[in-house]
């Protein structure tokens, strides 16, 4: 048998008998190694530990415990819920079931309804299916023979799956009884699964392929760790994110509501509207000092402009339609085509470039019912977008430009954020060599500007590629807010032009960006980042003052007369409460600062302080506390 050249990632190179597997690679390297091993990365295509080695490779090892080892790791405990769920229920019909972030989940079409008190016994059986050890097999089949087998198992959307294939060989796994329909790749036994360090979350209902038009199935969502403490370290954090949820704590601050008469329209109450407006007034005075004007688009605009920007071929299925004066109108889902239709209104110089226009302009996209999620998920929303038209030569400058305010904007609220570089999608308008032009100019900034990234390839928008800039917020979350999108397309298709300094017209380079992403989702993001707890040049109220007797009730409206002429949010409670009632409201509504006055504080012109944090602070005189408050909104502590 000939021999084939396995190449590890130290560079060092190891001779092999054909169909060799990647396991036996791994024992030979050293015995710890190959049982750890779990799979294998051949030509940088993730695969089983029995993979056969028929040609010369390069291989990477993945290994229990680590990041890349997990996913195969939970996409094995996938299959395991699947199995438990096949045993314990009647007529169970498998739809699909893959890794998300922190987890995975099953889609499940059965009678019976499923909630979270059958936990208890779906996790018990799975149990058993670890303690098994079942060996689990793959198997690389034709699309009749898998067609056939799916059929005899009942499987009818495994059937349906297996039909839109365009490969004509099928993967499938089997473990003990239980056979499913998989790219893979998995571990090699369901033992590799600890059984004490996986859990069942919560159940939900989804529509077969996203589409409202099919079955409602069931979602069972679950996760699993290589250890029970990092299992229960996770349970922690998200019971730590229910009491952070952004919908739970906007009804407990009456900050916004929804309702059924708007589905997926969130109305926002006056709480509310004072955080927003704290935010647009932050984002205006930012965009002001880094030269940007501001501009304000229909929200309504004729069919044929969709067409023009490519948003028909690709947005069409999202968006919400009108007719006027027997004309075609469609609500708009971006603010592009009306950034460019301000900056086509009249001819430009080169003297002028660049012109950097922002808008937070309101988008509507049909989402589906089930997808909805507070103001997470919304069908209508505030982008805080901004189009640069510039230079050739000024791309570098101008990129440049966007990254540092996007960290100013993030540094005000203390997020640390990491960085993504999304090439060309599969639906792309324009030429190749347009495309590697705008990857390579994002790509060399993103270099100057020493900013560690990740390549995210196929992700970029379907007119350029992309830089995201994703938010880590206090529970390790990650969120994806910011985005800078270069584009040589758009200018292309409505004909953009400057005119030069050699009198002639030439295109301007368009550059597409966001910094808070959408208005709603940014503040469901810090209503969880910071617990409703906001800093205190966002809260809704600033300072609570809080008269002892209806004696002191004068006093109170005097003092905060006085904060009030400075800007401060204020207000009295001078219900016919108990003060330390009224102390323990203003401590549920999150009021930073809570000023209680009494006979002391009337006599010697002060407040006594107390902070929503660190308790009893003593009383102060009312002109330190007006300039201390004011210089901790003005610097935004």
């Amino acid at each position: 048998m000939s021999q084939v050249k396995v190449t590890l990632p130290d560079g060092s190179s190891r001779g092999y008998e054909q169909e060799t597997t990647v396991k036996d690679v791994a024992f030979d390297i050293g015995s710890r190694l190959g049982r750890a091993s779990i799979a294998g990365k051949v030509n940088g295509e993730t695969v089983d530990v029995s993979y056969q080695i028929e040609e010369d490779v390069d291989l990477e090892l993945i290994t229990l415990g680590s990041d890349e080892g997990l996913e195969v790791y939970r996409h094995t405990a996938a299959h395991v819920l699947a199995q438990a769920v096949k045993r314990l229920y009647k007529d169970v019909k498998l739809a699909i079931g893959p890794t998300i972030a922190d987890g995975f989940y099953y889609d499940f079409d059965m009678e019976e309804r499923l909630s979270e008190d059958d936990f208890d016994k779906i996790e018990k059986e799975m149990k058993k299916i670890i303690n098994e050890k079942n060996e689990i097999e793959r198997k690389v089949v034709s699309k009749e023979e898998a067609i056939k087998v799916m059929k005899e198992l009942g499987e009818d959307y495994k059937v349906e799956l297996i039909e839109d294939l365009d490969d004509e060989t099928v993967t499938l796994y089997t473990q003990g009884e239980f056979t499913d329909l998989c790219r893979g790749p998995h571990l090699p036994s369901t033992g590799k699964l600890k059984n004490n360090a996986f859990k069942l979350l919560n159940v939900a209902g989804a529509y077969w392929r996203g589409d409202e038009n099919n079955k409602m199935l069931q979602r069972v969502y679950a996760t699993a760790f290589y250890k029970k403490d990092e299992l229960e370290e996770h349970l922690e954090r998200l019971e730590e994110a229910k009491q952070r949820d952004h919908r739970k704590l906007g009804r407990e601050l009456d900050l916004f509501s929804l309702q059924e008469e708007g589905p997926g329209f969130p109305f926002f109450h006056p709480k509310g509207m004072v955080l927003r407006n704290q935010l647009v007034n932050f984002w205006k005075e930012e965009h002001r000092k880094a030269g940007y004007a501001e501009i304000k688009t229909p929200i309504i605009l004729n069919q044929s402009l969709w067409q023009q920007s490519g948003h028909w071929d690709h947005y069409r299925d999202d968006m919400y339609f009108t007719k006027i004066d027997d004309g075609d109108y469609a609500v708009k889902p971006m603010n592009c085509p009306g950034g460019i239709l301000v900056y086509k209104h009249k001819k430009h110089s080169y003297r002028e470039l660049p012109i950097r226009m922002a808008e937070l302009g309101l988008v509507h996209r049909h989402e589906l019912s089930g997808a909805l999620h507070g103001l997470m998920r919304v069908r209508n929303f505030t982008q805080d977008d901004a189009h640069i038209f510039c230079l050739p030569d000024q791309i570098k400058d101008e990129l440049t430009g966007v990254i540092k305010l996007v960290d100013r904007i993030y540094s005000a609220f203390g997020f640390k954020y990491k960085v993504e570089l999304s090439t060309k999608p599969e639906k792309a308008m324009g030429s190749d060599e347009l495309w590697e032009r705008a990857e390579s100019a994002l790509e060399e900034v993103i270099k100057d500007n020493d900013l560690n990234y990740k390549l995210n390839p196929g992700d970029g928008a379907f007119y350029g590629p992309k830089i995201d800039f994703h938010l880590e917020d206090c529970l390790g979350r990650t969120w994806q807010c910011g985005t800078i999108q270069l584009d040589f397309q758009m200018p292309e298709r409505f004909d953009l032009s400057y005119v030069g300094s050699d009198g002639e017209e030439h295109r301007p380079v368009m550059i597409h960006r966001a910094i808070l992403g959408s208005l709603e989702r940014f503040m469901g993001i810090l209503i969880e980042h910071y617990a409703g707890a906001f800093p205190t040049w966002l809260a809704p109220v600033q300072v609570q003052i809080i008269p002892i007797t209806d004696n002191h009730i004068d006093y109170a409206y005097r003092v905060k007369d006085q904060l009030a002429k400075e800007g401060v949010r204020v207000e009295v409670d001078d219900r016919q409460e108990k003060v330390g009632y009224k102390i323990r409201e203003a401590q549920v509504q999150q009021v930073p600062y809570m000023l209680i006055v009494g006979d002391n504080e009337v006599e010697d012109k002060t407040v006594s302080v107390r902070h929503r944090r660190e308790g009893d602070i003593g009383a102060v005189k009312i002109d330190k506390f007006k300039e201390d408050v004011v210089e901790e909104i003005k610097n935004k502590e």
